[in-house]
């Protein structure tokens, strides 16, 4: 069987002899590659990177950002850059009591400043669609972190693969990607049809649905592009940022339609590219309802912590847990509720008054970092909830933990109480 010949352009193997210096060849040799093993005939020129390779995940991380800082090498595409290791405007919320720990906070932090070093910008956010000048329809662009990856191709348009660790952060320094994957149309095709119509419309207005539509959408469809037909056309970014998140953590969704929303799927033919879809599901409450009982590794009984903002939270989100909190009784003494989210967001909800009013009713909030990747929650703190699919996959195996899954309102609800309350009266079959 004949392999694929990558091409490359006069420039793009000037790049990989090293003409443009030892740092840019390092980086062209691993965009070649992973293009060669992807079957790629040629290269794409992306108009900007997310790098996820900034978490610190052992001494192979900080290795590779050294050597590249070493070599001269910078990003010459705008670059954002994911959470890291180490919350740095409230560093002592991380955790350093153990050698692992230390390790971490220390090794984590030295890598967050190689990154910078190579020119990206200090965003430290999983969400930068949250950001200033996202991409646009069509626009291929290099983004790593699975959320960002499925928010990027399903509801911006924009295209990017799945990279993981180092390939992002090469494709910044060198402005090029493989063109294969979800870059070309053909990958881009929806596959399998998930009808949301017996949800009904009022449960579909609710937080709670997406996340457990998108758990329960990723398990079943797992490296294929879902395409969801009956919601709502005012769906919510937010909303839409929960259910990529969820499909991408349980499944391996990297991009998904919605019919009548997202910008590939006007209709139904247009996101299937006219060709029949392999399966069609009809998706119901009770449906759904298990699938939070599956989440949830316990159901009742004391609550010790709520962590909400998974992926970051937005401004919208972060105004919503600010009105629940405002008025009604406080938080129960012994409940810890973080939120995480963008140091931008943040530094917006503080100008509002928002950030005020979260602290004040006792929320702490987590920026640079998330709460399931590092250590930032007590050892004594055991059930936890939270409104975030995501956070709720990874969290028990993460950092030891029981979690259950709830709407934000039941979280607030819980938080104050001490104890966990949930309303399963949502899922009460109802009118279409």
């Amino acid at each position: 069987m004949s392999r694929t010949q990558l091409v490359l352009t006069a420039d793009e193997g000037r790049m990989l002899h090293g003409a443009d210096g030892d740092g840019v060849a390092l980086a062209m040799r691993v965009v070649v590659g992973l293009s060669r093993a992807a079957g790629a005939s040629r290269l794409v020129e992306v108009t900007s990177a997310h790098v996820d390779s900034c978490l610190y995940h052992g001494k192979v991380s900080l290795d590779f950002a050294t050597r590249l800082v070493e070599l001269g090498a910078s990003v010459r595409v705008p670059t954002t850059l994911n959470v890291g290791s180490v919350d740095l405007l409230h560093p002592g919320l991380v955790r350093t009591k153990t050698d692992a720990e230390r390790e971490v906070a220390l090794k984590g932090r030295q890598l967050m400043s190689a990154y910078l070093a190579l020119g990206c910008k200090a965003t430290w956010t999983c969400a930068p669609y949250q950001l200033a000048g996202r991409p646009a329809v069509g626009e291929h662009i290099a983004w790593a972190e699975s959320n960002a990856i499925v928010f990027a191709n399903s509801v911006l348009g924009a295209r990017t693969d799945r990279y993981g660790d180092f390939l992002d952060i090469c494709a910044a320094i060198t402005g090029r990607a493989p063109f294969s994957g979800l870059q070309t149309d053909e990958a881009r095709r929806g596959t399998v049809v998930f009808d949301c119509g017996l949800l009904g419309r009022d449960f579909l207005r609710t937080e709670l649905a997406y996340p457990l539509l998108g758990h329960y959408v990723g398990s079943v469809a797992g490296t294929e592009n879902p395409v969801l037909v009956g919601i709502p056309t005012d769906v919510s970014e937010d909303r839409l940022k929960a259910f990529g998140a969820a499909a991408a953590s349980s499944g391996g969704v990297a991009m998904f339609h919605v019919v009548g929303v997202t910008p590939e799927a006007a209709t139904l033919e247009l996101a299937l590219q006219g060709r029949p879809p392999h399966s069609t599901n009809e998706v119901s409450r009770e449906v759904l309802r298990a699938t939070r009982a599956e989440l949830s590794t316990f159901s009742s009984g004391r609550l010790d912590a709520v962590s909400v903002g998974t992926p970051h939270a937005s401004y919208a989100e972060c105004e919503l847990l600010a009105d629940l909190l405002r008025e009604g009784p406080p938080l129960h003494r012994d409940v810890a509720f973080y939120l995480s989210t963008g140091r931008a967001t943040m530094a917006q909800a503080e100008q509002s008054g928002v950030l005020r009013i979260l602290e004040s009713a006792g929320v702490t909030v987590v920026v640079d970092t998330c709460t399931y990747v590092t250590s930032i929650l007590a050892p004594g703190l055991k059930n936890v909830m939270t409104n975030s699919a995501k956070w709720a996959h990874y969290a028990p195996g993460n950092i030891n933990v029981d979690v259950v899954v709830g709407s934000i309102h039941e979280c607030v609800a819980s938080a104050r109480l001490g104890h966990i309350a949930l309303d399963n009266s949502l899922f009460v079959e109802g009118p279409p």
